[in-house]
């Protein structure tokens, strides 16, 4: 029997509330589905199950808050073994008791409640939940449909609370070193402007697109900047690379929800998964695997006209990729002076994993395959 477990949705995650169960005893489940909705700081997140089985016994009621790696429920018909069982699942075979979740600034809802309510931009305030625990669910959105009020957000002073203890814990345990490169965007922004010539606006390419690529193929051809660090166990590098990326809540907040399996990606997939990702993340619809997954994380601020960023690691990944805005200057080219499109691309990365060297490799890879887009 595999038992289903409170997932750590992050370093700075020490507990979640289950806010909705979206499969009940009974129910056969399969890897990839999503059986339950838990509520943390940075909002109400679709979680995942990673095997084939059927729902058993449910082992926390819903409205209940628990530690990370809690029980939650039995899976029938699928074995827990290291293959399975993800790394927080080591809890203590007791149960822990369920505390009841604290009172919130963000209502609970179901994600298809929350979608509908912020496509008719319905307020959640405003509504009264009738599933259990008091969560709204999705007939209570439509019972309410044509209302005007604008839609709740985030609790964005928690999730801004919750980003500043883990940056603070990253800044004080990580040793950082930081490099940056300028690099020649002109082959990249002719490319991009002859690709898009013929396409209608929401199918064309944005810059972010070859940036994720190229800082993906990178990690491929150095896998120490992407992977995991434990302190008790040293560096695990990742056969996968998962790029985490930052995305600004309006209002104020941060997210870092990740792309799976970037360097495979053709670009045009990239960027429709960017797009849908940035637009969940706004909307609070992420899932559990998109929040703990992420192997290496790319920041922008270009689009703020910000030139260059260093980030700070999220732990427990080993660096972080920053790529400011797109700025003419006057460069030597071929002995002359010419007005370029430059791009300042930084790296934080952990010196306990790497060094100056192996960091300056790296951008001038990020380099070299942004001077050939069209091999991305």
């Amino acid at each position: 029997m595999y038992i289903f477990r409170m997932p750590s949705l992050g370093a700075d995650m020490e507990a979640g509330a289950l806010v909705e169960w979206e499969k009940h005893p009974g129910d056969p489940v399969k890897r990839g589905d999503i059986v339950a909705v838990v509520e943390t700081d940075k909002g109400a997140i679709e979680v995942e199950i990673f095997v084939d089985g059927v729902m058993g016994k449910q082992l926390v009621e819903t409205g209940a808050k628990v530690p990370v790696g809690t029980p939650l429920a039995e899976i029938e018909g699928a074995e827990e073994d290291a293959a399975t069982a993800p790394p927080e699942a080591t809890a203590p075979s007791a149960v822990p008791k369920a505390e009841p979740a604290p009172p919130s600034t963000q209502r609970r809802a179901s994600p298809a409640a929350r979608k509908l309510a912020a496509e008719k931009e319905i307020s959640l305030d405003a509504l009264k939940g009738t599933g259990p625990g008091g969560v709204i669910v999705l007939k209570d959105v439509e019972q309410a449909e044509g209302e005007t009020a604008p839609r709740a957000g985030l609790d964005l002073s928690k999730m801004r609370e919750a980003i500043a203890a883990a940056m603070a814990r990253s800044k004080r345990d990580i040793p950082h070193y930081y490099l940056s490169t300028e690099i020649d965007m002109a082959a990249a922004s002719d490319w991009l402007s002859k690709t898009n010539a013929p396409r209608t606006p929401d199918k064309r390419l944005l810059p972010a697109a070859l940036t994720l690529k190229a800082a993906a193929l990178a990690a491929r051809k150095y896998p120490a900047m992407n992977g995991f660090y434990d302190p008790a166990t040293g560096f695990a590098p990742s056969e996968d690379i998962h790029i985490g990326v930052a995305v600004a809540i309006r209002g104020g907040g941060l997210v870092s929800p990740a792309i799976h399996n970037c360097d495979k990606l053709g670009l045009d997939d990239l960027m429709d998964k960017l797009r849908d990702l940035a637009a969940r993340a706004r909307e609070g619809r992420l899932r559990s695997s998109e929040l703990s997954d992420g192997t290496i994380t790319v920041s922008s601020l270009g689009e703020r006209g910000v030139e260059s960023l260093y980030g700070i690691i999220y732990p427990p990944q080993v660096a972080i990729v920053g790529f400011g805005t797109v700025t003419q200057r006057p460069v030597a080219v071929d002995d002359k002076v010419a007005i370029r499109p430059i791009m300042t691309a930084t790296l934080a990365a952990d010196h306990r994993v790497s060094d100056g060297h192996l960091g300056a490799r790296f951008l001038k890879h990020v380099n070299a395959l942004l001077q050939e887009p069209e091999k991305l």
